[in-house]
């Protein structure tokens, strides 16, 4: 009988692992000992944060980002087919959101692997929640063209969709170009179209504000560097 892929949500800040994750998944990781990853650096430290009790040095690794050959992939389910048990550790948040973790959950379903997602933080859905925004209708589109213009109408395309499908808007961007995409938002939008802007979530600098267009222009923050989602709703 195949073992069972979970998907382990990581912290997506420097908060206690204890008030991210519950008590059961903190569990469930100690018993595994190979993991799919985007980086192993990352992931060691979050396997330490999360009090993990075997040797780091015994554990195996399978690399998933954008540098692995889709041939490789059905290699990691090697052990997972013989029984064992493995789990997608995201960079930030929860697996597959955001996150290249999908094309792995994909080839589970295909291979009648069980699939078990395990409960934790994902800051889209925690600024959702803050945003005072419409959680019945949403859409997440990532990240947005970097080159001005086509960010620029990429913005108003979104914003019409906020307009005619009552539908909040949310992306966001590599957090080194906030500030050049704040400023584009600011410039592009109409007036009274609403912001939310969620930084740094489950941080001591925590910031989460909702402001139209015309009010975040008296008081511009700077999230240079700052993990930041973006939300609009019109």
């Amino acid at each position: 009988m195949p073992g069972t892929l979970y998907l382990i949500p990581s912290t997506i800040g420097n908060e206690n692992i204890k008030y991210s994750l519950p008590r059961e998944s903190t569990e469930i990781i100690q018993k595994l000992d190979e993991f799919i990853v985007e980086n192993v650096r990352t992931a060691r430290r979050f396997l330490i944060k999360a009090g993990y009790s075997k040797s780091i040095d015994n554990i195996k690794f399978n690399i998933l980002n954008k540098h692995t050959p889709e041939n490789s992939l059905p290699s990691f389910f090697n052990n997972i087919k013989a029984g064992k048990s493995a789990g997608i550790i995201s960079e930030a948040g929860c697996p597959c959101i955001a996150d290249p973790g999908a094309k792995i959950v994909a080839l589970a379903h295909q291979m009648g692997i069980k699939v078990k997602p395990l409960t934790g933080p994902s800051s889209i859905f925690l600024a959702l929640m803050a945003s005072g925004f419409n959680g019945q209708n949403f859409v997440f589109h990532g990240y947005l063209p970097i080159e001005k213009k086509k960010q620029h109408n990429s913005l108003k395309k979104i914003e019409k969709q906020a307009i005619h499908n009552n539908q909040t808007q949310i992306f966001m961007e590599a957090p080194y170009r906030n500030n050049n995409l704040l400023n584009n938002i600011l410039s592009s939008l109409s007036p009274s179209t609403k912001l939310c802007i969620a930084s740094e979530l489950t941080t001591n600098e925590e910031f989460i504000e909702t402001k139209s267009i015309d009010d975040w222009k008296k008081q511009i923050p700077d999230l240079n560097k700052k993990n930041t989602v973006f939300l609009i709703y019109a």
